[in-house]
């Protein structure tokens, strides 16, 4: 596997590109990747207006957030690249009822196009594990920038860089746990190569495009390194932990992903125009 690569439409690392569709899949409907999807979407609607919303899904993948909130009543469209994805997601999409399908759309292309695919002014931009697949994150942040309506949300998840080891050590992996937190990167077979964050350096970014951070969550304190499913009666009882765990120090900070929430202020738009 080779590294990132800042050239083509999307400064996407494409070089793996089908290995990752297919790692994504496996891992986001496992209960790792329902946990997160709960936390980030209990987030969400803590901060949505109490109307019905258009959401732009960056990187949306196979359409689990995006129908949790069509669910809720809001207008979502995704867009991805990867058509593996894409038709993992049409296939979700056609489960839903009527009326939430009503609200699911999909288009496929890059996000740093979004704008010229889907138009701007939206009330809430996600992207959820994208920016670690890219080299250089600032062109891909200037697209939700733009993307967003003054006074909208930006929602960014990714891979915390202060927790990179902690799983391969509470696995009993020594060595690997050893190496990531000498190479500050996630080593061996394992792993795609990702580029790590913190929510600090990323609020730092956006504020520079007139998008200014709320707060940061983390996501899957206790449950990352985990290689047995809990329980179904259990899963309330992680999640309610999981979240909690996220609001507070020190304990988001061990987090295997960081949920940062920003909105873009009315002086980004006047400065814009």
């Amino acid at each position: 596997m080779t590294g990132f690569t800042t050239t083509a439409a999307a400064n996407s690392w494409t070089t793996v590109a089908d290995a990752r569709a297919h790692a994504y899949l496996d891992h986001a409907q496992g209960i790792r990747g329902e946990v997160r999807f709960q936390l980030v979407t209990r987030a969400l609607l803590a901060r949505l207006p109490d109307r019905p919303c258009r959401i732009v899904d960056i990187g949306g993948g196979f359409g689990r957030q995006a129908v949790l909130l069509a669910q809720a009543g809001h207008s979502v469209v995704v867009v991805d690249p990867d058509q593996t994805l894409l038709t993992a997601a049409r296939e979700r999409f056609a489960a839903q009822s009527a009326q939430v399908r009503r609200r699911l759309s999909l288009v496929q292309g890059f996000g740093e196009q979004a704008a010229d695919l889907v138009g701007t002014d939206f009330d809430l931009v996600c992207c959820h594990s994208v920016l670690l697949y890219l080299a250089d994150p600032d062109p891909m942040l200037a697209a939700l920038a733009a993307l967003a309506a003054p006074g909208g949300l930006v929602s960014l998840l990714t891979v915390n860089r202060d927790s990179l080891a902690l799983r391969d050590g509470l696995q009993g992996d020594w060595r690997g746990a050893l190496a990531t937190l000498l190479a500050s990167a996630e080593q061996g077979d394992r792993y795609l190569p990702t580029r790590p964050d913190t929510p600090e350096d990323l609020g730092r970014r956006l504020a520079r495009l007139g998008v200014e951070p709320l707060d940061w969550h983390g996501v899957r304190v206790f449950s990352d390194h985990r290689t047995a499913d809990p329980a179904p009666e259990e899963f309330t009882d992680l999640c309610e932990l999981e979240w909690q765990a996220g609001l507070r120090d020190p304990y988001r900070g061990f987090a295997r992903l960081f949920h940062l929430l920003a909105r873009k202020t009315r002086e980004a738009r006047e400065a814009r125009s």
